[in-house]
């Protein structure tokens, strides 16, 4: 199967302290607001469009969405499923995604057993991901019934992340949730980045560019921004989160 996102990404990587992710949920904006959200994005500098959610429930609703945010931007549109009714057709990639932290089997293997086939059908390029719940409140934590790891303990998400690198995973998702209080804090990023040699993103909770920037300079590969722009629609503070975390001036 082919690794052209996964080699895009870790491309892009390489030019930049760290990429930014922007995650569009389709079943909190409408058609138009998406487009509109996604073309914004990619000219304030995101490197990827995420297009999913922990509650997706309208699969039909996604899979417009994703055909109609592919057709309006070059930057590639990848999927993050919550369950197996977030995998549709027409992306470049999926997060295919072992939530490692659930105390639900389904979330772990069960559910990734049901959609592979889909996956494989539609073509779609797989980015194998440990999905890592950190805290709890939110609502991946409530659906994916995770034992969510304290914001505390870097030692235990490292361990974790080190079981994913011995899995041959090649992403780690630090994830403290949409809407969370309080991001992933740098000294989990850093402990996790000196366990796991692949490609390490975090969400959650990161509202501005300082703390954008603490997370890039952890360790970081990518950060998702979701929440922010789902509040307001404004594109200024992403756009100084990408130029603060890149080192640009313009």
């Amino acid at each position: 199967m082919s690794r052209r996102v996964e080699e895009y990404l870790k491309s892009e990587a390489k030019k930049a302290n760290a990429l930014v992710f922007v995650l569009i949920d389709s079943e909190i904006s409408n058609m138009d607001a998406s487009i509109k959200l996604a073309r914004g994005v990619e000219q304030a500098g995101a490197s990827a469009i995420l297009v999913g959610g922990s509650s997706a429930t309208d699969q039909m609703g996604m899979s417009q969405t994703v055909q109609a945010i592919k057709k309006s931007v070059k930057i590639p549109v990848i999927l993050f499923p919550g369950n197996i009714t977030g995998i549709v057709p027409e992306a470049d990639a999926i997060f295919f995604s072992c939530l490692m932290n659930s105390d639900n089997p389904y979330f772990i293997t069960q559910a990734q057993a049901l959609g592979a086939p889909s996956v494989l059908k539609f073509g779609l390029e797989a980015l194998p991901t440990a999905y890592l719940i950190i805290g709890q409140g939110t609502s991946a934590w409530f659906v994916g019934s995770a034992r969510g790891i304290p914001l505390g303990k870097p030692n235990i998400a490292a361990a974790y992340a080190l079981a994913a690198r011995f899995f041959g995973m090649r992403f780690v998702y630090l994830e403290a949730g949409s809407g969370a209080a309080t991001n992933v804090n740098p000294e989990m990023v850093r402990a996790v980045r000196r366990a796991f040699d692949g490609f390490l993103i975090v969400g959650g909770g990161i509202r501005d560019a300082g703390t954008a920037k603490q997370l890039a300079d952890a360790g970081a590969d990518a950060l998702v921004i979701g929440t922010l722009l789902e509040q307001d629609g404004k594109l200024e503070t992403l756009v100084e989160i990408t130029k603060t975390i890149q080192g640009r001036t313009a």
